[in-house]
Order: C-alpha cells, then structure tokens, then sequence
C-alpha cells in the first residue's frame, strides 16, 4: 500500500477482481490544484475593456488576437478573429465567469465532475487558441485537460468536498448525483 493509491481485493462468483483506489488526499490535491490554476489565472481578465485600448491590446485581448493570428486550427482562428474579437466584453465576461465558476466549484467540491469537464473544455478551448502563440508551451494546455479529466475520474469532490454532502442525500436527482 502506498500513500497515494491503495489496492482492494474484492470477491466475486468467477474469481478476484483487483481494483486500484484512490487515496483521499491524492484525490482532494488534484482537485485543489485544478481550483488554485483558474484562481490565479482570473486576474489579469480586467473589464470592462478586457485589455483592448486605443494605445494597445494586452491581458484577454492579446491572447484573442494570437488566437486570430496563430490558431491552432483555421476554423478557431476565424471564430477568433470574426466572432470573439469583435465581442470581446461579451466574450470576456463569459470567460471571466466561466473560470470564477470553476475557482468556486472545484475549491469547494461542489458539482466537481461536471466543473472537471467544464475545466477541461475551457482548457481546450484556451488551448485552441495560444498554443502556437510566441512563448507558450503547447503541453501546459494537455496537461490542463489531463487534471481535469482526473479530478473527473476520480469524482474527487466526494472526498472532503461538498459533493460528499450532496451523495448522502437519498433523493438526489440522478443528474446532480452524476454531476458529483
């Protein structure tokens, strides 16, 4: 057994089955860092204008414009350009309450794999467009969907988190015990 996963054995009528388990701080570290990456990442998503002045564009807006002009794909570099940048306060608050949404749910292990999925989706989509950008590392953007999809696999939540709460209850609704 070792601190970070610990092996059960269950019987069953044709056999052993061996599972690998989690360890609960393992579980709750990943879901705390995933929480801490979007908490120091909001900062510098000001409004109202996101970055974009008459003078220059910097924080959101600079990464808008390098995924207009360094899309990883054509598709997202035009939705970029045509859609995103010209909307860039619209688009800007989403951004802003999509990734505070994630600080608050995946801290509090609250709703946690549906924040992981959402968390993964918003790593792409960051991914998408910046990973050609001068000076980023493409794999920082894998390795955010990665602990995502872990902290989803893991249902990590359920492990001194809110979603450990919500699972007591009985009468959960089937899509809100899935999202936990």
């Amino acid at each position: 057994m070792s601190l970070w996963f610990d092996q059960c054995v269950t019987e069953q009528d044709q056999g052993t089955v061996q599972a690998l388990t989690v360890h609960p701080a393992f579980a709750v570290g990943l879901r705390l860092t995933a929480g801490v990456l979007w908490l120091s990442n909001v900062g510098w998503k000001v409004p109202p204008d996101f970055g974009r002045s008459a003078e220059r564009c910097s924080g959101l807006c600079r990464f808008v414009e390098e995924g207009a002009d360094r899309g990883v794909l054509a598709p997202w570099a035009w939705l970029m350009d045509n859609v995103v940048s010209p909307q860039l306060a619209v688009f800007g608050y989403l951004t802003l309450l999509t990734e505070f949404t994630l600080v608050v749910l995946l801290l509090s292990g609250l709703l946690t794999r549906a924040a992981a999925l959402l968390g993964a989706a918003q790593s792409a989509a960051i991914g998408l467009s910046v990973a050609n950008a001068e000076g980023e590392w493409y794999w920082s953007y894998l390795l955010m969907i990665a602990l995502h999809i872990a902290v989803f696999a893991m249902a990590a939540g359920r492990f001194y988190g809110v979603d450990a709460l919500l699972r007591q209850r009985p009468d959960l609704p089937r899509l809100v015990r899935w999202a936990t």
